[in-house]
């Protein structure tokens, strides 16, 4: 399911110093925690500055899953923006990623402009607002919420409270 973290982004993107103006919030030390987690679970993580807006990438996202592409074309996403630290809002990146996930790359900027998967993705981000969904992941089970990366037991305990 989509979810906006920051929709409010800029398409050029922000530093993460004005995304977090104003808020006691220590960003190298919350970059080098996601590091040292992405390592050890093996995923790839630069030491970015940036943000982006992940609009366009999301309505894309849901284009992927319509043409049984959408693993492929998530994980790519995922790397160009938290390995490569790339604008996922620009077109040519995205047309780069849809290419390199077996997608027509000419496609994009018409199923973007056309706004295909736009009632989609707007379905998604309402019903988390209605469900006070607010962090990725969310892990929701019959009313039920774990907000976070968590540990293994700690969602085995929620698929076992929601079975008995």
């Amino acid at each position: 399911m989509a979810f906006p973290l920051h929709p409010e982004t800029p398409e050029q993107g922000q530093s993460l110093e004005e995304l977090f103006a104003g808020r006691p919030i220590d960003i190298n030390a919350v970059l080098t925690r996601l590091k040292t987690a992405a390592e050890e679970v093996g995923l790839p993580l630069t030491q970015r500055n940036m943000t982006y807006n992940s609009r366009r990438a999301t309505e894309l996202g849901k284009w992927a899953e319509a043409m049984g592409k959408g693993d492929g074309y998530h994980d790519a996403v995922f790397r160009a923006y938290f390995a490569d630290g790339l604008n996922i809002a620009d077109i040519d990146v995205l047309k780069g990623i849809s290419r390199d996930t077996g997608l027509d790359p000419d496609a994009v900027e018409e199923i973007l402009g056309k706004g295909i998967y736009k009632k989609a993705v707007d379905d998604d981000w309402a019903y988390s607002r209605k469900t006070g969904i607010r962090a990725v992941p969310t892990f929701l089970m019959n009313g039920r919420m774990v907000e976070g990366a968590q540990p293994y037991e700690v969602l085995k305990r929620l698929v076992n409270r929601e079975r008995f």
